[in-house]
């Protein structure tokens, strides 16, 4: 399961993509202070885009906590989209890629971290799903889903990564996220391992 992922966007970029997009983005708490994060982890702050309000076809970008607490104080941070209705709560959350960890080499003790970034853009955004806890105060988690060809080699889980024409109907609600909330295409996502070794071929 998703733990880690990097955030490493320049604001005025992000901006620019929105409004490129034809969606109003507004900043509530004011400019966020967007120093890029090669690391990004569980109950570490991060922003996130919502909908004004339900059902609205403008945006706000916020910061909130990754996860919340479940039971028996166990951190959400993923949440499974499988044979669910998310109507409300939907968000966006922008990265520049995610890690995900594998069992280590023939003879050594570390797993090995991977990177995955965008084939196409230099910045993503994952579908996530956002709530008020009495105890954290604004949280969210990332949606996850059957894994595609990209990332079926790494794990059995991956995020929900949207396609930009699909941002606008993941935040409006106009769009049943069943449709959305499925597996990459092919040729979506490249791995990388960290230390810098090329990922071998996949097929």
């Amino acid at each position: 399961m998703c733990n880690e992922a990097a955030r490493r966007i320049d604001l005025d970029l992000l901006r620019a993509d929105f409004a490129q997009l034809r969606i109003p983005l507004h900043f509530p708490e004011g400019l966020p202070n967007m120093a890029p994060l090669a690391s990004v982890r569980i109950t570490d702050p991060t922003v996130i885009v919502r909908a004004v309000e339900e059902g609205s076809n403008e945006a706000e970008l916020v910061t909130c906590r990754w996860s919340w607490p479940g039971a028996h104080g166990r951190p959400v941070y993923n949440y499974r989209s499988d044979g669910r209705t998310i109507a409300r709560g939907r968000c966006l959350i922008p990265v520049d890629g995610f890690y995900e960890f594998t069992a280590p080499p023939p003879g050594q003790k570390r797993k090995t971290r991977w990177i995955f970034t965008h084939a196409r853009d230099p910045w993503f955004c994952i579908a996530g799903v956002w709530k008020r806890d009495h105890t954290v105060g604004e949280a969210f988690s990332m949606l996850t889903t059957e894994p595609g060809p990209d990332i079926a080699p790494y794990h059995d889980r991956q995020v929900v990564v949207l396609d930009r024409s699909d941002w606008a109907r993941w935040l409006d609600g106009s769009a049943p996220s069943a449709e959305l909330c499925r597996p990459a295409p092919a040729g979506t996502l490249v791995p990388a391992r960290v230390d810098g070794t090329p990922a071998p071929p996949t097929g």
